[in-house]
């Protein structure tokens, strides 16, 4: 899967498929056969957590 290499741009994309497709990062990143610790790694880098409770990164 291509995703945005821009932190911002992963942030919002990520988002968006939490809140409208996965009810969990684990759940996204298993269908999308995406590394889960890569984008939690690059995101966390631009200062952004993902909060379970929310299910989103901020």
């Amino acid at each position: 899967m291509n995703l945005p290499q821009d932190p911002f741009m992963l942030m919002s994309y990520i988002n968006q498929q939490l809140r409208d497709n996965y009810s969990s990062l684990d759940e996204m990143c298993k269908s999308l056969d995406i590394d889960k610790d890569e984008i939690t790694s690059k995101l966390n880098a631009a200062g952004f957590e993902y909060s379970p409770e929310n299910n989103k990164f901020w």
